[in-house]
């Protein structure tokens, strides 16, 4: 299935020759350098270094980044593409570089100043760097505008205390993208946005959190102890990073949809293929309509939510309102992502519940898609709201 475009000649699904070269490109770089190791780091929670450098030579880590700052200069609906291919095969590598893309390179390329776009993002667009995203906090999950975390600026320094929780690639980062009260009494109108070297004396990582899935991605607490920081570290407007926080959830929204997608189809290949090997009363189990309906329903779920996904990545691409759009994708991919693995798992019966046939880890991983970057009770009321705007009868308030 491709994505909805539109064209000088109506309404396409068909890819551009360089979105196809990209799915063509980072499905053969997934099969040959991912698949290989992905069952044995899902058992040792192990980071895939290497991996994640290989991902930064063929432009992976920065991909809708412009060539001026470092980056592949390809567009959303390619991201999607990538995303969805990685994590095809392993969701950790899928989320590892969704991260940096979508909430790390992002709001650098897009609130950053000159100055700041060539010392951050160019590194880690190139992938030299690696990019970690602080937000949420112990009371500061669903509700992101109750920063406990402060920033005070005390000469040419600001000065960070507070703590950040479930935070990818945590410690192999060398870059935070970290958000703090700067001004209590204003609430959510009182919270900037900083970027900062990981190894800055003061923050601490915490221990490797142990997950219901994607293992191979790192996620710890990170802390600040008067973590000191240039006063430059802050970007974006004083006291308007709330607003570059929404702004970035909004794209990184699109990257868990990816990620689900690709869940997703791994689950109904998987359910497939064992569907056309498997015998039983003589017969093959896809010949029997207990399985067959599994995978009708597992196909049209998929369908819609590589639909609404490629749907949000073309209308960031052509510069028009997404936020609705960015949360339904995530929304039902997330959902479809679970559906998938679980019939896949149904599907092959006693062995689905086995680590050999992988069935068991897609939906191990497809689970925190449901969580992350914004649960699906949060897309909801992100949906609602935006639904009740955009239908709203003239003169109502």
């Amino acid at each position: 299935m491709n994505p909805t475009t539109a064209t000088s000649g109506g309404l396409s699904f068909k890819l551009s020759e360089e979105q196809q070269a990209v799915r063509d490109m980072v499905r053969e770089f997934a099969e040959s350098e991912i698949r290989p190791i992905a069952s044995r780091i899902d058992e040792t929670h192990e980071f895939p270094h290497e991996n994640v450098k290989k991902m930064a030579s063929i432009g992976l880590l920065g991909m809708f980044v412009p060539e001026q700052w470092g980056g592949a200069g390809l567009d959303c609906v390619s991201y999607v593409i990538a995303i969805e291919e990685l994590s095809r095969v392993c969701a950790s590598h899928g989320v590892i570089a969704s991260v940096n893309n979508s909430l790390v390179c992002y709001p650098l390329l897009a609130y950053a100043n000159d100055a700041q776009k060539a010392r951050w993002l160019a590194p880690l667009a190139r992938g030299e760097k690696l990019g970690a995203y602080c937000l949420t906090e112990p009371n500061a999950g669903s509700n992101a505008a109750n920063q406990q975390t402060t920033a005070v600026l005390d000469g040419d320094q600001w000065v960070l205390n507070g703590s950040k929780i479930f935070i990818t690639n945590a410690g192999p980062s060398n870059v935070l993208i970290v958000y703090a009260a700067t001004d209590k009494s204003l609430g959510s109108k009182g919270i900037s946005a900083f970027v900062m070297d990981a190894d800055t004396p003061g923050i601490k990582k915490g221990k490797l959190e142990h997950k219901l899935g994607i293992h191979a991605s790192d996620t710890r607490e990170i802390h600040f102890e008067n973590a000191r920081v240039p006063k430059d570290a802050l970007f974006g407007e004083l006291n308007k990073g709330y607003t570059v926080a929404l702004a970035t959830l909004g794209g990184g929204r699109i990257g868990i949809a990816a990620q689900a997608l690709g869940i997703a189809q791994a689950s109904v290949e998987a359910s497939v293929k064992y569907a056309n090997e498997r015998e039983q009363f003589d017969k093959k189990i896809g010949e029997f309509d207990a399985i067959r309906h599994m995978l009708a329903d597992s196909a049209v779920e998929l369908d819609i939510a590589r639909l609404l996904t490629y749907k949000a990545a073309w209308l960031r691409d052509q510069g028009r309102p997404h936020v609705k759009e960015a949360s339904l994708a995530k929304w039902h991919a997330s959902e479809a992502a679970t559906k998938c693995a679980n019939w896949a798992i149904q599907v092959h019966g006693g062995y689905g519940y086995l680590t050999e046939f992988q069935v068991e880890r897609y939906w191990r991983d497809a689970r925190i898609c449901e969580i992350y970057e914004g649960t699906t009770e949060v897309q909801k009321m992100v949906v609602a709201g935006q639904v009740l705007k955009e239908h709203a009868l003239p003169g109502s308030k």
